[in-house]
């Protein structure tokens, strides 16, 4: 860069900052986004304080109930059914930036042999009126707070000109890069106040450098698209104050009112049962075995696990092996519910990456939590895990319930223990692309409309 071009540079920035609006305006999305990124490590602390509380707990527990009953007289199924097995799901490298589902849904769940689905959903409910705010992280304040900042910043650059006479003169200069200089500088100061906080917390949390170079570069299309936006109406409108009432309504509409409608149209055209109806259906399903002929409930259990039949026989009215064939039951009876289940969820997502390449904010949610592994499909991986868990710790107990084998010390030990999910965020490329579609195509309207006003002033 030539001398002439540097101090041509720096005359624009004291003009940026010489406005105390502009100032004000970009401290505050600093401040704003450096609180985020501190908000969410305290929660991401928080949560992994959760399970090591949790976890020290469940050593305590398994040592009582070892205490009690692994010894040469050992009843697997009371191991089985007293014994509960930590599952977690530790926060991923770049939750703090991105919370999405981590602060509705369960993290750490404790699971045993009996019916998985009772478990698993039971843990599900959560109060809607605690999550209908949401949850104030990085991504909260770019969707929704980094527009307004936009606003502030570009809704007067050419209708500004215009009201103090100057954009005559201006748009005769061919050639000067003003308006490419004076976007460019708003542009670069507001991601690096929505970025430096991001950088600070991803290098605290440890963060892949590739994780947070994803998220500045949504963050880059994002605000790449307000600024287009800001410069196509302020190239149509006359006045400021006409270009910010415009602006804000750009922002009502398409980060609040057309994501609420689409939301509701998704949740109406792909209903989705509560987890907690789930649970109910297989408890009904478990408690309607205590008054079915025992033999039925055997011959049931013995589609799926045939290698048990013909040791099903025991004296008494009461036997472990049938009261966890019982419970097994029931899980596979709602196994077609859990599907379409876990169905409509993937199919709400589906719809709502659809509905991100066409609303900026959705897409770019849609990026960010999906990178940082806090949506839906993080969720149901993590459910999937306890599942494979679940199908480990009944399969190694089946054993000492038919074969009616003591349950030693040696064997506690021997207990299947979970192995933590590995993340799997990955780039959601499609919405990226749209995203960067949509924003190109504004900055090239906007400076079409640009180039038009200046050959009508020249001619």
């Amino acid at each position: 860069m030539t001398k002439a071009a540097s101090s041509i540079w720096t005359a624009e920035l004291r003009l940026l900052l010489r406005s105390g609006r502009n100032l004000l305006a970009l401290i505050l999305l600093f401040m704003l986004s450096g609180a985020a990124v501190w908000a969410g490590i305290a929660e991401i602390e928080h949560q992994r304080a959760t399970i090591e509380r949790v976890e020290a707990e469940q050593i305590r527990d398994l040592a009582t109930v070892e205490e009690a009953n692994a010894g040469p007289e050992g009843d697997a199924g009371y191991n089985a059914y007293y014994a509960f097995m930590l599952t977690q799901d530790p926060p991923p490298p770049l939750a703090f930036a991105a919370i999405g589902q981590r602060d509705l849904q369960p993290y750490v769940l404790r699971v045993r042999a009996l019916g998985l689905q009772a478990q698993l959903y039971d843990s599900e409910t959560y109060n809607p009126e605690l999550a209908l705010p949401g949850v104030f992280d990085w991504a909260f304040v770019l969707i929704y707070l980094l527009p307004l900042v936009v606003i502030a910043l570009g809704h007067d650059l050419v209708t500004g000109e215009r009201e103090t006479g100057r954009l005559r003169l201006l748009l005769s200069l061919p050639g000067s890069g003003l308006w490419r200089r004076r976007i460019g500088l708003r542009y670069g100061a507001v991601l690096a106040a929505l970025g430096l906080p991001l950088i600070a917390g991803g290098i605290v949390m440890a963060a892949p450098a590739s994780g947070i170079a994803v998220m500045l570069g949504a963050a880059a299309l994002y605000c790449a698209f307000w600024f287009g936006l800001a410069m196509l109406i302020g190239a149509s409108l006359r006045t400021s104050a006409t270009a910010a009432a415009a602006m804000i309504g750009c922002w009502i509409v398409l980060t609040l009112i057309l994501p609420t409608l689409a939301n509701a149209a998704i949740a109406r055209s792909v209903p989705v049962a509560k987890g907690i109806d789930l649970t109910l259906a297989q408890r009904e399903i478990v408690h309607r075995g205590w008054d079915v002929p025992k033999a039925q409930t055997f011959e049931r259990f013995f589609v799926n696990h045939p290698e048990w039949r013909g040791k099903e026989e025991f004296e008494g009215r009461f036997h472990w092996k049938w009261y966890y064939a019982m419970h097994q039951v029931g899980d596979e009876a709602g196994a077609a519910d859990v599907k379409d289940y876990r169905a409509s969820l993937a199919e709400r997502e589906d719809f709502t990456r659809m509905l991100g390449l066409v609303l900026p904010g959705v897409g770019t949610m849609t990026v960010l939590h999906r990178i940082a592994d806090t949506d839906i499909a993080g969720q149901l991986a993590y459910q999937d895990s306890i599942a494979a868990y679940h199908e480990r710790l009944r399969r190694f107990y089946y054993p000492y319930l038919f074969d009616e084998r003591s349950f030693t010390r040696t064997d506690f030990a021997q207990i299947p223990r979970y192995e933590t999910r590995r993340a799997t965020g990955t780039l959601d490329a499609a919405s990226l692309i749209a995203l960067g579609i949509l924003a190109l195509l504004l900055l090239v309207a906007g400076r079409a409309r640009m180039a038009r006003i200046g050959a009508r002033r020249r001619s």
